[in-house]
């Protein structure tokens, strides 16, 4: 399994169009195969940062979403929310692995 961590930073005056992005893409992640684990959104402390996790089986499937999201007509809807709004200012992606407990 492999987890998608990204870290956002966000527009904090454009915060409902960052959460109408998010709510698509939760969606869109389960629809390819994967599972979102939810964004996380600024509360106390920072009021530019937000989170997002998602998983895919392995990092194959999840090369094969990401090459599907750039020409699935709902992605594409979502890249241009975010682009036409500016609500993100630039994001980070890290790939992470559980770790084997040995169970």
């Amino acid at each position: 399994m492999i987890t998608v961590h990204l870290k956002y930073e966000i527009d904090p005056d454009k915060l409902a169009d960052f959460e109408e992005y998010g709510r698509r893409w939760v969606k869109l992640v389960d629809r390819f195969g994967g599972n979102h684990h939810g964004y996380f959104l600024p509360s106390e402390g920072d009021s530019d940062i937000a989170y997002a996790l998602f998983s895919f089986g392995s990092l194959a499937e999840y090369e094969q979403y990401r090459t599907a999201s750039f020409t699935d007509p709902e992605c594409m809807a979502a890249f241009e929310l975010a682009r036409t709004t500016g609500c993100i200012r630039r994001y980070e992606r890290r790939f992470l692995k559980p770790l084997d407990t040995g169970k």
